[in-house]
């Protein structure tokens, strides 16, 4: 076979610094459509991008080359920069050092899409806290739960 055929579907969640909440109604509508801006200069796809004040998640699709922690450093380092060089006021905006991130099969991508899409509802009824940890738990990631928010 001459050619390789790769679907590298990456579901990624990350939180701002500290959780700052600097994800406002000012920020929020041109930072999710910077960050999908990178993905495309980069040979990503960004299928889903959304959040609340203090946290995002993606639905990336990877080209075959490009590892998990390459798409993340690529997204944060980006948009942090662009945060900073476009906003007075957003000059400490940045985001945690760690992040979570899990592959998602191809069946699975529409129903990945609809949970980013309502995070904001979402996260009337929790925190970003309680859901990272149900995250970690339902793919069967090992942790420590005293070091996962330090």
């Amino acid at each position: 076979m001459p050619h390789s055929y790769v679907t590298n579907l990456m579901y990624c969640t990350f939180s701002t610094k500290e959780r700052f909440p600097f994800i406002n109604n000012e920020l929020e509508p041109r930072l999710w459509p910077y960050i999908g801006g990178i993905a495309r200069e980069n040979r990503m796809k960004a299928l889903a991008i959304g959040g609340t004040r203090d946290h995002i998640h993606a639905l990336l699709s990877l080209p075959a080359t490009m590892s998990f922690a390459k798409a993340v450093q690529l997204i944060k380092g980006g948009s942090s920069k662009w945060a900073h060089d476009t906003f007075v006021k957003y000059k400490k905006f940045g985001w945690q050092e760690g992040y979570g991130a899990f592959s998602v099969s191809a069946s699975q991508m529409s129903r990945t899409i609809a949970y980013i899409n309502n995070q904001k509802e979402h996260h009337r009824r929790r925190t970003f806290e309680e859901e990272f940890i149900e995250l970690l738990d339902k793919h069967g990631v090992e942790y420590d739960r005293q070091y996962v928010f330090r």
